[in-house]
């Protein structure tokens, strides 16, 4: 089973800004991440960027690296500009691992692409982990997804779905008792064509009520599988405290 690894990096990240020139461990954050693509047995890994500057680091660590668009709203459009650019195949698999994840599992990466190439009717592969708190649950900032007896996705949302009226009506300080809570990890993989495809498409309405992008996919009626995670990633990087978390869990 082959596929691409691309890594969309962008500059000028609002709560970050140079976020993917950071230094962990004395190294770029871009670089700890290009190593977990290299370590996942794809056959092709690209930096995605809108940045001269983070190209030319790419490059002197002897990654790959491609400018993009500055315009572009999300890194799946710059995904698409890739397999534009470069002629992919529309069945090539092509897995979006952002650019702020250096603790991202390389079996996890290679574990979506494998997904999706067995599942021939999904557009979209995905994984997905248990949540284990109420805190999780309830968190705005963590996505939970709810999927169908197939592993397909039914609906992704910030809030806490499904909703236990039972449970829930005693109290939300405990989990109920249940297998059916789970929480969204943000790493896909596509076909080529498909890419082709979602970004002709504009954002929907349920992608600009709840912010998440993958909505857009559900709403125009094409299917994403999710499958259980066989390792769960740390931590990412959006802020300075994210950048010092991974930094000690890195030395220990």
């Amino acid at each position: 089973m082959s596929f691409v690894v691309v890594i969309p990096a962008r500059y000028g990240a609002t709560r970050l800004p140079g976020k993917p020139l950071r230094l962990l461990a004395g190294r770029p954050l871009i670089q700890l991440v290009y190593e977990k693509a290299t370590a996942s047995g794809a056959r092709e890994i690209l930096v995605a960027t809108d940045d001269a500057r983070i190209a030319e680091v790419v490059t002197a660590f002897g990654g790959r690296a491609l400018l993009t668009a500055r315009e572009h709203a999300s890194g799946t459009d710059r995904l698409a500009e890739v397999v534009e650019r470069l002629g992919f195949e529309e069945e090539d698999i092509v897995v979006n691992l952002q650019g702020d994840e250096p603790l991202m599992p390389p079996a996890l990466i290679e574990q979506v692409a494998a997904d999706l190439a067995a599942h021939e009717t999904a557009a979209v592969s995905t994984a997905c982990t248990p949540v284990t708190t109420t805190a999780e649950l309830f968190d705005p900032h963590v996505v939970k997804v709810v999927c169908d007896a197939a592993g397909f996705a039914l609906y992704f949302s910030r809030a806490p779905i499904p909703w236990d009226r039972e449970a829930f009506a005693v109290t939300t300080e405990r989990l109920p008792e249940t297998e059916m809570y789970h929480r969204h990890i943000g790493l896909y993989a596509y076909r080529a064509g498909f890419l082709r495809e979602y970004v002709r498409w504009p954002a929907c309405d349920l992608e600009r009520c709840e912010c998440l992008e993958q909505l857009r996919v559900l709403w125009h009626g094409r299917r994403i599988h999710v499958v259980q995670a066989c390792e769960v990633p740390g931590p990412g990087v959006d802020t300075e405290e994210d950048l010092e978390r991974v930094e000690r869990l890195l030395a220990a």
